[in-house]
């Protein structure tokens, strides 16, 4: 007589077999791949640590978050050296070779012109949260976004103040490179539509000795204000030169070097009384969305304070992020759509765009070293002191 089975020994060997058969393990979802190159050696490797300490805290802060789309991020970074056409070959790798998903920019206007070619080339959406020359918006690019104000309105606080004090007349040195160049020949204008004389103009090509030559020239005419359109490395070596000089120009302002925290430290006296553009300071009473906590985040992260190369990096990774959130995807097309159409505000202030993808929303500040702090004099409804200005011994006057 043949065995029947019982219903109960039936769902054990049912078990025994569902237990034998391989699990499906659930896969981790693919990292989004950002690329980006900075500048870990050269004449721009101030700014650009900034530029990467930002990157790194924005990829951390979104993977904590649980990523963009679900996904993780995974951000590569590559070192330029401070080269443009480097730069270039950098990019070209990171989208054909690499194969990422999004870029972030370098620093710089020589390096986002150049890297801008080979974005624009492959389709990608490039926030160029370091770079101001305004050449950069003039060739009919349609996903290049500028984050701050072009370099030819840096000055506008500066020139703006030194009229409203009775100064009449200014003079410019700057390098002949496209951004130096930019904030030389935006100033130039300025300076007329204030009424002030422009006594000094000149340029040189990235030699010291050619520098030193004008500044002493510049000083023989002695201006009542004098503009150096200079990267930071010039910067300090010419301000060692004037202060071994007897003579000081009544009051100086140049381009980067002077939002630096070691700024004064490195200069010494003579930074006194001297002035520098700025798209943003890490001053909690600056009312913009997110300022403050930014500056938190990032003295934690780091362990240093911020510069505005640092916020804007950041807030360019802001206006990527929104515009990956908003429109779902990671298409470029989509993405530069919602960044068009934008106007709004970011931890340095205001974002819009035009349609070349100039930035014309955002204005800079202007900033002074008085009494070994840095000081926002300029816009009034934003100042934290009143500017100062000296005599030709750099003595400091109200």
């Amino acid at each position: 007589m043949a065995k029947r089975f019982s219903p109960a020994l039936a769902v054990i060997i049912l078990l025994a077999f569902a237990s034998a058969a391989p699990q499906v393990i659930q896969a981790e979802p693919a990292a989004i791949k950002v690329g980006v190159s900075v500048s870990l050696s050269g004449k721009y490797i101030a700014p650009s640590r900034m530029l990467q300490s930002a990157y790194n805290m924005w990829a951390d802060q979104v993977n904590r978050k649980g990523g963009l789309l679900g996904r993780p991020l995974e951000l590569i970074l590559r070192d330029d050296q401070s080269l443009p056409q480097k730069c270039a070959r950098l990019y070209d790798e990171l989208i054909e070779g690499e194969k990422v998903d999004l870029v972030l920019a370098p620093y710089g206007t020589p390096l986002t012109y150049k890297a801008s070619e080979v974005t624009e080339k492959h389709g990608y959406v490039l926030a160029a949260c370091a770079a101001s020359g305004p050449a950069i918006w003039e060739r009919g690019y349609s996903k290049v976004f500028g984050v701050y104000a072009t370099a030819d309105r840096y000055f506008i606080g500066y020139l703006d103040i030194l009229a409203r004090h009775g100064f009449k007349t200014i003079g410019i040195i700057y390098e002949d490179s496209a951004f130096a160049r930019a904030a030389a020949e935006g100033a130039k204008l300025w300076a007329g539509r204030f009424g002030l004389d422009l006594v000094f103009y000149r340029k040189f090509k990235d030699n010291l000795p050619e520098l030193r030559k004008l500044t002493i020239a510049a000083l023989a005419v002695e201006p009542d204000g004098m503009i150096f359109c200079l990267y930071p490395p010039d910067t300090y070596a010419i301000c060692k030169f004037i202060s071994k000089g007897a003579e000081r120009f009544k009051s100086m302002a140049f381009t980067i070097a002077p939002v630096f925290r070691d700024f004064y430290k490195r200069v010494g006296p003579l930074a006194e009384g001297v002035f520098g553009p700025s798209h943003w300071e890490p001053d909690p009473r600056l009312p913009y969305p997110g300022s403050k906590k930014f500056i938190e985040d990032f003295e934690h992260f780091t362990g240093i304070q911020p510069t505005y190369h640092a916020a804007s990096a950041y807030a360019g990774c802001q206006i990527l992020t929104h515009a990956i959130q908003q429109t779902g995807s990671l298409n470029q097309e989509h993405i530069a759509a919602y960044i068009r159409s934008r106007d709004t505000m970011t931890i340095i202030g205001r974002f819009k765009v035009d349609h070349h993808g100039r930035q014309v929303g955002h204005n800079p500040l202007l900033i002074q070293w008085q009494k070994g702090r840095k000081e926002i004099v300029y816009p009034t409804k934003l100042r934290t002191a009143r500017a100062i200005f000296g005599d030709s011994r750099g003595t400091a006057k109200p």
